[in-house]
């Protein structure tokens, strides 16, 4: 009888995965990040662009190129005139400040469009883009007018202008705006 009993334990605690119940989070949606998800991936298809396009695109009135990297990678290179703010940073508030009007035309760019300089630009792996990542916040945000870089270009050979290295250092922007408590957002110097 205690062999059945134990059994019965063990059936039961596989089929409910032998964990507890995670606790809730009402500030965590998985479902709504999914469905956020799913909706992105059908938009994006028709907005990604080609080197030419996005640089024609880069010069027209209201748009904003946002650099979603990290400080460091900025720093390191980046497309001329891209405002950075980092990912991790994005908030309603942080991502106001960068790009007020929900209706601007938005155009992003990650490590995986630039081949050539791996230290600014280092590869990851095709399902963890940052450009997958930038797209689904932004639209979970409510920007709508997101414009996606397609394609690898060289750092060379690119037409896309690219900013050097900053003199700033690694790491600065990043200390600073922990030490002031604020995000690390800047436009060009």
């Amino acid at each position: 009888m205690r062999a059945l009993v134990a059994t019965t334990l063990v059936v039961l605690s596989l089929r409910s995965g032998g964990a507890a119940a995670a606790p809730p989070n009402p500030a965590i949606d998985m479902d709504g990040f999914v469905a956020i998800a799913k909706a992105a991936a059908v938009d994006r298809e028709s907005r990604r662009v080609d080197e030419a396009t996005f640089a024609r695109m880069m010069q027209e009135p209201g748009t904003v190129v946002l650099d979603a990297r990290s400080r460091e990678a900025y720093d390191a290179r980046h497309v001329a005139g891209a405002v950075s703010l980092s990912l991790p940073d994005f908030t309603a508030a942080t991502l106001a400040h960068a790009i007020p009007d929900l209706a601007t035309r938005v155009l992003i760019y990650c490590n995986n469009n630039f081949a050539g300089d791996p230290l600014a630009f280092p590869l990851k792996a095709p399902a963890a883009s940052l450009n997958l990542s930038t797209f689904v916040a932004l639209a979970a945000y409510g920007y709508r007018n997101v414009v996606e870089l397609g394609p690898t270009a060289d750092i060379v050979a690119t037409s896309i202008p690219l900013v050097p290295p900053t003199r700033r250092g690694p790491g600065r922007a990043r200390s600073e705006a922990i030490s002031t408590g604020a995000p690390a957002l800047s436009t060009p110097r």
